[in-house]
């Protein structure tokens, strides 16, 4: 299940690609599969192992194009160990909502980013995230837990001065956001609960099987209240300075003078 639409952001055979706080590794393996030179980076060392077997498997299987390849690894999404400018891509999904100094992750991803480079940001959706924290305590208040909502405008705003520049936004996952009402509504570890069971088997199955129907159903409910929140940006290209600023003859060379 994607979040990032790969449509609307483009991965290319030979990308250097950045997935923080990679999770299960969905992006990741989506990227592989489209030719791209993966890092999939996340502090869950389980998570970390399970996702590098994943990726062993889909290289056997012949699943990745040529030249395309994939690394696990741990790592702080707070001191990324990777030099300036060593992707032209990094994708951050549902992973901000998570970590107090969001501000540090933002100037960390765009430290790595080259200029000219592209960001894909998910976060829970305002409305559909405040029914879940109003429904339930239990859904927020656990360690490693979401600590904060955001406005749409918020983390753009953010992303902003973190010098990046977004240039489009969409949502996504309506028909996620009732199954996590529910969820919160009997409480968020009852599995068991009949409603929570009957819905998931509905999301798996239109994730199987993506049917027309409910393809349709969601793109119609992803305005309304869709799960997520998707924000696509640039790193702008640092501006060209004249050349008497950069010959030693200009106001620069005097002032050091």
């Amino acid at each position: 299940m994607l979040t990032v639409d790969f449509t609307r952001f483009p991965i290319a055979a030979g990308d250097r690609v950045l997935d923080l706080g990679c999770g299960g590794g969905r992006h990741a393996f989506e990227c592989y599969r489209r030719g791209a030179r993966v890092v999939a980076l996340d502090r869950n060392g389980d998570e970390i192992r399970e996702v590098a077997k994943w990726f062993a498997a889909m290289k056997e299987a012949g699943e990745a194009p040529a030249g395309a390849s994939a690394v696990a690894m741990e790592g702080d999404a707070l001191h990324l160990p990777f030099p300036d400018a060593s992707f032209d891509v990094v994708i951050i999904s549902e992973v901000m909502e998570h970590i107090p100094d969001d501000k540090g992750v933002l100037a960390e991803m765009v430290r790595v980013l080259r200029p000219g480079g592209r960001i894909a940001v998910t976060v829970p959706r305002y409305g559909p995230e405040k029914v879940c924290w109003a429904l339930s305590d239990a859904y927020h208040e656990v360690e490693g837990g979401h600590i904060r909502i955001y406005k749409a405008e918020e983390l753009l705003g953010r992303m902003r001065e973190a010098g990046l520049k977004p240039y489009g936004t969409h949502h996504a996952h309506g028909l996620h956001a009732p199954y996590w009402w529910i969820k919160c509504a009997v409480g968020v570890d009852n599995d068991g609960a009949l409603p929570v069971k009957l819905y998931h088997k509905l999301l798996v199955w239109d994730i199987v099987k993506k049917p027309l129907a409910t393809r349709l159903a969601e793109q119609a409910l992803n305005p309304l209240i869709g799960k997520s929140f998707v924000a696509y940006a640039t790193k702008p290209h640092l501006p060209h300075l004249p050349d008497d600023l950069t010959d030693g003859t200009g106001p620069t060379a005097d002032a050091a003078a």
